[in-house]
């Protein structure tokens, strides 16, 4: 992926300028819009692991943005690229995104900074209970202050390694399993966190096709059937995002950007079938009817309805924003787009689906999986049979009253009871309907607000705000 330009502003810069932005169409307090802005606590770790008969050292973050809400939420990331700035602007999404969501939740992110491909799985577990104790010891990991979740170069197995490290630690504790979200089903997980993140996006785009007057704006036709769509990242995310948007709305992903390159089909890639080739092949490369180029970074310039940049941040910059020219971008990542080049797309009516409400689908399930831990009991366990019952019951009178069978395949469907990824998709569906609905409502009714991203920065500062004022925070 294409670096910063040295004239861009740091990652941190960029959120705080876009909550400057919010904040001069509200009228609010500047002692308040301060303590909002600022990041509450962040700890740096550094600690030795015995790797190969030689000791490394590692360097880790965590950030709390905001204690508003307790506990503070927020994924942990293995890159090496990690440093302070990103963890604490990383921190302070997470404070807005679970805002604008009513997720209560305040924000926080962490990293260890590794290049996580370099290391067996036995090392990086090593790695990963050393870290975890560091955090643990500092107070930075529990599930009443601090619950860390997945994130870029982590995933179940992490966060299973985690649970199990704070478990030991406190093997007292009753709600240890709420220390982390996105575990492992077997280890108090819960069904749908893996694509949830990208489940979240195709929500949050149909949504918007739900509002015409948006899709007008955005000078799309209506409907998600046969849109041409780019996806710039391939990782958990980009894949969900992609699979689903392609095979259950019929949209075209008509390129995926990796760090290797581009891979281009203009009557719509096989998703499942790429991921599949990715995985036995570990590239792109040679995977059949569709043309690869190298030059990734420049296919986000590709002619297209709806660009998703799923990867990381900074990736639409002053260096390459005049030459977008999708109509809608939806930021399934963190920050793809640079404070600069996202005030060049508003000037050119690009509309833009902003990250703190498009990729909160994560950090919903995430909720889920969190309450799911603290009341012991799964999803749907009390009511499924019920609701079966009360559903077979209406089948038979549906029969008598008309005086005509109705056919098994039918009879199944109707009666079947909601598991726990039913609900647990019913309601991420329901979360990302109505952010989005709060976001449409105040850009189409307040003057001063000309798009979604200032919109959802205003409702999410205006909610921390009223918490702030409400309890006498500073």
């Amino acid at each position: 992926m294409s670096e910063t330009s040295t004239n861009e502003l740091s990652f941190s810069q960029n959120v705080n300028f876009l909550v400057d932005r919010a904040i001069a169409t509200m009228d609010l307090d500047e002692n308040t819009a301060a303590a909002i802005k600022a990041c509450s606590s962040i700890i740096q770790v550094t600690f030795p692991v015995k790797i190969r008969d030689k000791i490394e050292m590692f360097t880790g973050w965590r950030a709390v943005h905001s204690t508003h809400r307790l506990p503070a939420k927020g994924g942990i990331r293995y890159a090496p690229y990690a440093n302070q700035d990103e963890v604490e602007a990383l921190a302070s999404l997470m404070s807005y995104k679970c805002a604008l969501m009513d997720i209560p939740f305040g924000g926080s992110k962490g990293a260890l900074l590794i290049d996580p491909s370099k290391y067996t799985r036995d090392e990086l577990q090593m790695i990963t209970r050393r870290f975890t104790l560091e955090l643990v010891r500092k107070g930075f990991l529990s599930p009443s202050t601090n619950v860390p979740a997945p994130d870029v170069g982590t995933g179940q197995r992490e966060m299973a390694w985690m649970a199990d490290t704070y478990k030991h630690l406190f093997p007292d504790d009753i709600n240890a399993q709420a220390c982390v979200t996105g575990k492992p089903i077997q280890h108090g997980g819960i069904r749908g966190r893996t694509e949830a993140t990208g489940r979240g996006v195709q929500y949050s785009i149909q949504e918007f096709f739900r509002h015409p007057a948006d899709v007008k704006r955005a000078r799309l036709t209506p409907g998600l059937e046969g849109k041409k769509i780019v996806v710039q990242g391939f990782g958990n995310v980009g894949y969900h995002a992609s699979r689903l948007l392609s095979t259950e709305d019929d949209a075209k992903i008509i390129a995926v950007i990796k760090s290797e390159g581009v891979l281009i089909d203009e009557n719509g890639l096989d998703i499942e079938a790429l991921h599949e080739h990715i995985i036995e092949h570990k590239t792109m490369k040679g995977f059949p009817n569709a043309h690869f180029d190298e030059d990734g970074i420049k296919a986000l310039e590709m002619e297209c309805d709806i660009l998703i940049p799923a990867a990381v941040e900074a990736q639409i910059t002053c260096a390459n924003v005049d030459g977008i020219k999708a109509k809608l971008i939806v930021e399934a990542a963190n920050g793809p787009i640079t404070y600069e080049a996202d005030k060049v797309l508003c000037t050119k009516g690009v509309t833009i689906i902003p990250d703190i409400y498009a990729n909160a689908g994560g950090v919903t399930v995430s909720y889920f999986e969190w309450i799911r831990n603290l009341s012991h009991i799964r999803f749907g366990r009390m009511q499924r049979r019920h609701e079966e019952m009360r559903s077979r019951e209406f089948a038979q009178l549906l029969e008598e009253l008309s005086g005509q069978c109705i056919s098994e395949d039918v009879r199944k469907r109707v009666i079947r009871g909601a598991n726990e990824e039913d609900l647990v998709n019913s309601g991420l569906d329901d979360t990302m309907r109505h952010g989005y609905q709060q976001l449409s409502e105040l850009l189409n009714s307040n003057d001063k607000i000309h798009d979604l991203r200032t919109a959802g920065y205003v409702i999410a500062i205006d909610k921390i705000s009223r918490t702030y004022l409400d309890i006498g925070i500073y």
